[in-house]
């Protein structure tokens, strides 16, 4: 087993702790993905390379983030695949800016300094996710990701595409279907994370809503959490709107608000859903109201 180190300069800026802090609160999969000491985060994931288990531990030094990847794969590209998960990849020296013209967006970059984004490991893991929170809460399809990992995963990481092909648990909803059309679109480099990135988003989502099971909402997710596309506005997401409308007053069209954040329109989403979270706790809801006596 092999093991690579290169040296991230990161531009903009950017807090390994508060990476950390955002996969441990908003991340749909759980804290252990992403454990490591203080000062690091390590997480095991499958490379969209060549589809081999790595395992990733990464840590900062001033503006430079330190990757390590070990595995048996292109280890250049796992690499790469790190900084792109942990939105390191993008230039983000005018992300300030934005909070400069939204104070909303400006007061949580100041309690979160150098917070950026933290996706899935990668559009195909998103994917996934997609198929199995259909009809289903967050807990349960947790619960399922967990079995399928201790099913056919590989120490830890979730299984590769190919091992994802022999699931044969029949799951409610056609979800084995659609978690088999998954597999098979990202072997056949439909879900590659990269070229998803470098797309326009409304092309990237046409791509992704071509795979069996995947329709707008799953097509977002992907594009935004999976490919870590930075300025795409979420349209589909219930919870934002909601943040919006309580910081922005009723009648404010997203579109509109979402101007004075391009072209960071993912960041700023994020930011305002991390910000609900903050205040109505990790599912973003209000807490239903009790009757008095």
């Amino acid at each position: 087993m092999a093991r690579h180190e290169v040296t991230y300069e990161v531009t903009g800026p950017w807090s390994l702790e508060s990476s950390r802090e955002f996969w441990e609160e908003m991340a749909p999969l759980p804290p252990a993905g992403a454990a490591g000491t203080e000062g690091t985060l390590r997480t095991v994931f499958t490379a969209d390379a060549d589809w081999r288990r790595v395992t990733a531990e990464v840590g900062q030094s001033g503006s430079a983030a330190r990757i390590v990847v070990t595995g048996d794969g292109d280890l250049d590209a796992a690499a790469d695949q790190v900084a792109r998960f942990l939105s390191l990849d993008v230039d983000a020296r005018d992300w300030p800016a934005v909070g400069d013209r939204d104070p909303v967006i400006g007061g949580i970059q100041a309690r979160r300094p150098g917070l950026r984004p933290c996706g899935f490991h990668s559009p195909y893991e998103a994917a996934v996710w997609a198929v199995l929170t259909q009809r289903t809460g967050r807990t349960a399809a947790r619960n399922t990701r967990a079995d399928i990992v201790a099913r056919l995963g590989d120490d830890g990481a979730f299984p590769s595409p190919e091992r994802l092909l022999r699931l044969d648990v029949e799951l409610p909803w056609r979800k084995t279907e659609y978690l088999h059309a998954v597999a098979g679109a990202a072997l056949d480099g439909e879900l590659d994370g990269a070229e998803l990135r470098s797309l326009d988003p409304e092309e990237a989502e046409r791509r992704v809503r071509q795979v069996k099971g995947l329709g707008a909402f799953a097509a977002e997710l992907v594009v935004l959490r999976g490919a870590g596309h930075p300025d795409v506005l979420p349209t589909r997401e219930p919870r934002l709107i909601a943040e919006i409308e309580d910081r922005y007053g009723p009648g404010r069209e997203p579109a509109a608000i979402a101007e004075n954040w391009r072209p960071f329109r993912t960041w700023a989403a994020l930011h305002l859903r991390l910000l609900r979270a903050e205040r109505l706790g990790a599912d973003g809801h209000r807490p239903a109201r009790t009757r008095t006596p």
